[in-house]
């Protein structure tokens, strides 16, 4: 069974590797989602306080916290399907908590990458939250998020692709990252 377990800055294509994925029936597992439903019972709009409630959470029940509510989504996904991907890695801490869950896994780490300007013109399109559209906030999301340990995850990657060329492109390369991992 495969794991892959997404981590890039904002815009970098993780949600594309998800959707990619999910076209060619592999669950997925968002952490992203996990927040958004702590900012829905909590009575927060996830367009403004996402990451206020990321931070929180994280504060709360501790680094691990968001990788500790994915694992039961995980674990459920992986009782119909011989492979998940979980989207949105922020930490070294993170993966070690699906590492020790998943042992008997291959887990592969994935890291997307893209320039800042194109990051920032593609979430300008998206203008999923606040930090879409603001390229200071995005300045400020991404010096959070390196603050979790995501620069340390992305450079520990199992493989990295480059975001950088058409959607199209971006597509073809996770087509041949999924089928080498579930054909091999």
């Amino acid at each position: 069974m495969v794991i892959f377990a997404t981590v890039g800055l904002p815009g970098s294509g993780k949600g594309e590797f998800a959707r990619v994925a999910a076209e060619h029936g592999v669950p997925v597992v968002s952490m992203g989602d996990v927040i958004r439903a702590v900012c829905a019972d909590r009575g927060v709009d996830p367009s403004t306080g996402h990451g206020t409630v990321a931070r929180a959470l994280r504060e709360e029940e501790g680094p691990t916290a968001v990788a500790d509510r994915s694992v039961p989504y995980v674990t459920a996904a992986l009782e119909d399907a011989s492979a998940v991907v979980i989207d949105g890695l922020r930490s070294p801490a993170e993966l070690a908590i699906f590492e020790e869950a998943f042992a008997s896994h291959d887990i592969r780490l994935i890291a997307i990458e893209a320039p800042f300007e194109l990051r920032a013109a593609r979430l300008a399109d998206r203008s999923r939250d606040e930090t879409d559209v603001d390229t200071e906030a995005l300045r400020s999301r991404e010096a959070r998020e390196a603050g979790f340990g995501m620069t340390e995850l992305i450079d520990a990657a199992d493989v990295t692709i480059a975001n950088t060329g058409t959607l199209a492109a971006l597509e073809a390369t996770i087509e041949t990252q999924l089928a080498a991992a579930l054909d091999g």
